[in-house]
């Protein structure tokens, strides 16, 4: 008789750590099919499609603009608060969006999840590269601006830091991962968290300088009082980084880069490890 073989093989999982991160990638095609009807989701049925991708981050810079520039005086030296403005939103718009939608994956798609087996990781990683797709309208709509403001020198003086964009955009992708699946896994038994989410996505941005130049203030500004522990944001020198690559504002510390670095792969590892641990009884409590 044939000795037959097989590709996949459904087992119980028993440890912390039965991560199968191979079974992952072999379900890439899976990913890119998810991928997909994330982005088409968010977008049907609306009148302006992905244009909203646009028109969210452009309100939020214009209110920033308006709030914070004008009116309570924080914009920044030297630089159009408008790019300065938009910079940070465009970054916080893709982090927030990763953020959120992964804390929701177990709630979202439970029905799915208890028809058919697959790597349930998949759907986290599915929602980050959806996100991407807008945050590429988004930067194009920003690098638009860049060179306005370039070509008419109003400030605006980017350099070669630039090229850490893909580094930057691989830490916010894995930092939102990260606390997203830890949410999405406390979030099937407690489901107060998922209440909380929107709320804590706010304060975040309030504590990170998205909205604000973390400069004009002594006590965030380096030698402050409090600059150690806002720098322990790991969203701060991202964001730093980011407008002092394309803007040529501020100043970027790396040494608290690198600790954001560790406390972005602290956050993976941990969210990546409660998943997996979660996945096996979900359906029960979900």
């Amino acid at each position: 008789m044939e000795k037959q073989t097989f590709t996949t093989v459904i087992k119980p999982k028993s440890g912390w750590f039965d991560l199968h991160l191979k079974e992952v990638f072999a379900y890439r095609d899976l990913i890119f099919l998810f991928v997909k009807r994330n982005f088409v989701s968010k977008y049907k049925q609306t009148i302006l499609g992905p244009a909203w991708a646009i028109i969210q981050p452009l309100l939020t810079t214009v209110v920033f603009t308006l709030v914070f520039g004008n009116i309570a005086g924080l914009s920044p030296d030297g630089v159009p608060p408008f790019i300065f403005y938009l910079a940070g939103t465009v970054l916080w718009t893709y982090f927030s969006g990763c953020l959120t939608q992964t804390a929701n994956t177990f709630v979202a798609n439970s029905a799915t999840m208890g028809k058919v087996y697959f790597p349930r990781l998949v759907m986290p990683i599915s929602t980050v590269f959806s996100e991407l797709i807008s945050f590429a309208i988004q930067y194009g709509f920003l690098l638009i601006f860049l060179v306005y403001y370039t070509v008419t020198k109003q400030g605006v003086h980017p350099n070669l830091w630039m090229l850490m964009t893909p580094l930057i955009i691989l830490q916010l992708a894995m930092l939102s991962l990260g606390c997203g699946i830890i949410i999405s896994a406390l979030t099937t038994k407690y489901r107060d968290l998922a209440m909380l989410v929107g709320f804590g996505v706010q304060l975040w941005m309030y504590g990170s300088p998205i909205a604000y130049d973390m400069f004009r203030f002594g006590a965030f500004a380096p030698g402050g009082k409090w600059h150690v522990l806002y720098m322990c944001n790991p969203i701060s020198p991202i964001v730093n980084l980011f407008r002092y690559a394309y803007l040529g504002t501020g100043a970027m510390e790396w040494s608290y880069y690198l600790i954001g670095w560790g406390t972005t792969m602290v956050f993976l590892f941990l969210g990546v490890v409660l998943f997996s641990r979660v996945e096996k009884t979900f359906m029960d409590t979900v």
